[in-house]
């Protein structure tokens, strides 16, 4: 059991060491692992792109959210005076106030059909 232990001892001051001075980084076993070691890394970089990317849109779309709020808001408040001001009494009011000569007319309309024969 003390063997083991003592094993296992100068095999984590060896690691440690080899670290240090970075033998174990030429070491064959580490070579063997340089190909698995880039993929790696290219999928880091491919993952922290995809992140940014995917943060960024999210951003936009907030963004365009806040904006479509804004903009109907706006959309209500010019209907609403719309309606207000294209009311019989308030053009009426405003032909006077600039001095038109425009009269109401007295005759309602009439509804015009027209048919096309075939």
């Amino acid at each position: 059991m003390k063997r083991s232990k003592n094993n296992n001892n100068k095999k984590i001051k060896e690691t440690v060491r080899g670290l240090v001075n970075g033998s174990i980084v030429a070491s064959d076993l580490v070579r063997k692992q340089i190909p698995f070691i880039i993929v790696l890394f290219i999928l880091g970089l491919i993952y922290i792109a995809n992140r940014y990317h995917a943060e960024s849109i999210f951003r936009e779309t907030e963004k365009a959210k806040k904006e479509i709020e804004d903009l109907r808001a706006e959309k209500i408040e010019i209907q609403s005076n719309l309606m207000t001001n294209s009311r019989r009494d308030k053009v009426l009011r405003l032909l006077e106030e600039k001095g038109s000569t425009l009269k109401e007319s007295s005759i309602p309309p009439k509804k015009l059909t027209y048919y096309i024969n075939k």
